[in-house]
């Protein structure tokens, strides 16, 4: 009996019942369709926002799933750059940051060209400019070698250590790519959505590369997800929940791993995460939205560079509570003007005083007060 699915007979000829997954299917194509369309009637303006705001978190999220936390504010600066969009207080932007946002861009704006091994490779050197995973040097740009052995994904401490999954022999890499792309570039599978699922698992599968093998996989799906939807604006992030369910994401792609060549049970939970994911989305459209409804009522106020900046952190969700203190590090000013810059837009009604006082003055978006207090 094979122990790994990459080790059956039939391999790669995935099975999974049409019939079980067809109303799974049904939902997901509905509801990206009513996506699109509630999109469609935002205006350019408001769709960009909503792009960046999604691109952004899908960026964090993917690397967040890996474990590595990157920076938002450099991850923002660097969506928005690469957009041609103008958000005011750009910060400077880390080269892994950079390569990182690269590759998600590329997979989803150039989502109809062909995904050939030179663009995997550009890919993988985009995600790292150093040829190191932290501390290891790896092998960027080029297929795994198992020179120190084989490519597992082991937890637990030396010695004690439990092997979840062994990806093929790295012999079988360029005859295994071959076959993944031209399936992938043909025409077989119509659903584009079903390809996205098989696609992200038959990837990560392989496991062709020394690091960064789910975080192309997760592209990979991107991609097939804007070719679904046949538009390069991605306005949900399969990433981000992904994140939110990342110990259920583990456990059907190792149950999956080792489950033989029926994939149902992966694809439904594909299919599932993604519907959760497009429901998501909605949040993020409702945030968008208050934002436009704020930037609208207090379009008569003369605001400075300053004051839209922060404004602009407070309606993204800024953490914690906003002081004199912490506004003059925002907005890089001194303390007497950001004191000056808040007592404008308290006077004019846009800023709230909370209760405290002294020392532990703060405040907050007038809007944002009311409704917490209704």
């Amino acid at each position: 009996m094979s122990v790994y699915i990459h080790q059956e007979p039939t391999w790669p000829r995935f099975q999974w019942s049409r019939e079980e997954l067809a109303e799974q299917l049904i939902v997901v194509h509905i509801e990206q369709g009513r996506l699109l369309g509630c999109m469609e009637g935002l205006g350019f303006k408001l769709r960009q926002e909503v792009v960046l705001g999604t691109a952004t978190v899908d960026v964090l999220k993917s690397s967040e799933i890996e474990g590595e936390r990157l920076d938002a504010g450099q991850v923002r600066s660097s969506v928005a750059r690469r957009l041609g969009m103008d958000i005011g207080g750009l910060k400077p932007v880390d080269r892994n940051v950079e390569g990182v946002v690269e590759m998600m861009l590329d997979a989803t704006r150039h989502y109809e060209k062909p995904l050939t091994e030179e663009r995997l490779f550009a890919w993988h050197a985009s995600l790292f400019p150093t040829a190191r995973s932290g501390m290891r040097p790896i092998r960027v740009g080029a297929w795994r070698d198992d020179r120190s052995g084989p490519m597992q994904v082991v937890s637990g401490p030396v010695g004690k250590e439990h092997v979840h999954f062994q990806a093929p022999a790295a012999s079988r890499l360029d005859a295994e790519i071959k076959r993944f792309l031209a399936w992938f570039n043909a025409n077989e599978e119509k659903d584009w959505v079903v390809r996205a699922g098989i696609g992200h698992l038959w990837f990560v599968t392989i496991h062709p590369f020394d690091d960064g093998n789910g975080r192309i996989a997760r592209a990979i799906s991107d991609m097939a997800l804007a070719r679904s939807e046949r538009s390069s604006q991605r306005f949900y992030s399969m990433s981000a929940q992904i994140r939110q369910e990342r110990a259920a994401y583990y456990d059907i792609l190792g149950r999956t791993g080792k489950g033989g060549m029926d994939i149902t049970p992966w694809m439904a939970w594909f299919l599932g995460c993604l519907a959760r994911a497009i429901e998501h989305a909605q949040g993020i459209l409702g945030t968008v939205l208050a934002k436009a409804r704020f930037w609208e009522s207090v379009g008569d106020f003369r605001l400075n560079e300053r004051q839209r900046l922060v404004l602009n952190r407070l309606l993204d969700g800024f953490e914690g509570k906003l002081t004199t203190s912490k506004w003059a590090k925002l907005a890089k000013c001194s303390h007497d003007t950001a004191l000056r810059d808040i007592a404008a837009l308290v006077k004019g009604g846009i800023l709230v005083r909370n209760s405290q006082g002294g020392r532990s003055t703060s405040y907050a978006l007038a809007k944002t007060a009311e409704s917490s207090r209704g």
